[in-house]
């Protein structure tokens, strides 16, 4: 089975990546507590890419989850799907990064990623045949830029041959007011380009604009708060797309191949037998002069 390594730093990444595991999870029939309880065996297929199968029929997500402060972490384990994750794989800091990538990449950081990469190394290492890795962060704050960039390096130095996607959230002044968002993102940018395979770049602004046009103006703050939401539901749909196209191109690159390959063999066939029959021509006269005949001319 090729299993996908699942990573989400930061505010914005966790909160993207907690709405992905409910949607796979509701995909799959697996309710918050890790039983399956689909309606077809059916949707147990290929369960294995993302989750690791535990004792009692549970099934736990293969998912690391990092920040700097623990109050993302506290939403997370208190959300509806929060006894769904391992205990061991919530890592987290106390002063978080203040939205300053240098703090995320360098200093606090720097500090908590040996702690994931520790984790990532158990968690590939039950995998029987690793695929890639994913992280869902935003290139605006601190720590899903800063210190998400430095999780994306450190893994391509220990995994090279792996592959490694980001869903990166690009920042824009209409949705946060957050002067330095533009220089966390400039920073963050240069690493993706160097150290990822794939990077879907999801636009704030795009989605706010979505949202304001599907429930109209004058939204009150309770509004605009379900609709923050509901822009994490739209991440999260989006992800589960794209992770599915990926696997129907695989399976369609690979019956290419195998057409490919079956048309060689046929023409190596052919090829075969004309020079087959070619030796036989050219080999005739001198046979039925060895056997006592003369050829005719």
């Amino acid at each position: 089975m090729r299993e996908i390594v699942h990573l989400q730093a930061g505010q914005c990444g966790n909160q993207i990546g907690t709405k992905f595991w409910e949607v796979i999870s509701d995909e799959h029939g697996i309710d918050p507590s890790g039983c399956f309880v689909g309606d077809s065996s059916l949707q147990l297929d290929r369960i294995n890419v993302y989750y690791n199968e535990a004792t009692s029929q549970k099934y736990v997500p293969r998912a690391v989850l990092v920040d700097l402060e623990p109050g993302t972490m506290d939403s997370v384990r208190s959300g509806a799907f929060g006894q769904l994750f391992k205990p061991d794989n919530f890592i987290f800091g106390q002063t978080g990064a203040g939205n300053n990538w240098a703090k995320g990449h360098y200093t606090e950081g720097a500090e908590l990623v040996d702690s994931v990469l520790d984790i990532v190394r158990k968690e590939s290492e039950s995998c029987d045949c690793l695929q890639g890795f994913q992280l869902t962060h935003s290139l605006g704050g601190g720590t899903g830029s800063g210190m998400g960039t430095l999780m994306i390096s450190k893994i391509r130095e220990e995994y090279p041959d792996r592959i490694m996607n980001t869903f990166s959230v690009m920042p824009s002044p209409k949705v946060s007011d957050t002067v330095v968002e533009p220089y966390n993102a400039t920073l963050s940018v240069h690493q993706l380009v160097e150290n990822t395979d794939e990077t879907y770049c999801i636009d704030n602004e795009a989605l706010k604009a979505f949202l304001h046009w599907f429930t109209g103006e004058g939204m009150d703050e309770m509004e605009f708060t379900e609709a923050e939401s509901n822009m994490n539901d739209l991440v999260a749909e989006y992800q589960q797309y794209q992770e599915a196209n990926i696997s129907e191109e695989e399976r369609d690159f690979h019956s290419e191949e195998e057409e490919e390959e079956e048309e060689e063999e046929e023409e190596e066939e052919d090829h075969e037998e004309d020079r087959w029959h070619a030796e036989r021509e050219s080999d005739g006269p001198i046979r039925e002069q060895q056997d006592g005949f003369s050829p005719i001319n």
